[in-house]
């Protein structure tokens, strides 16, 4: 069976930056875009990561 991939800190500000400049691009304010692009990455970022950790504390508990 397959493992069940997640999404790193990474992807998640990647993800918020290319949806910030096409909104940025949209309004005619790139820049904007990318900041705030930044910032909803980060909390994309920060809730992926979060994620992750926590199964992989979650399974190390059970073991022991």
């Amino acid at each position: 069976m397959a493992e069940k991939r997640t999404m790193n800190a990474g992807t998640g500000i990647a993800i918020g930056v290319a949806i910030g400049v096409a909104i940025g691009a949209a309004m005619d304010e790139i820049a904007l875009g990318a900041a705030l692009g930044v910032a909803l990455g980060a909390a994309f970022g920060a809730g992926f990561g979060r994620r992750g950790k926590d199964k992989s504390d979650d399974k190390r508990n059970e073991d022991e």
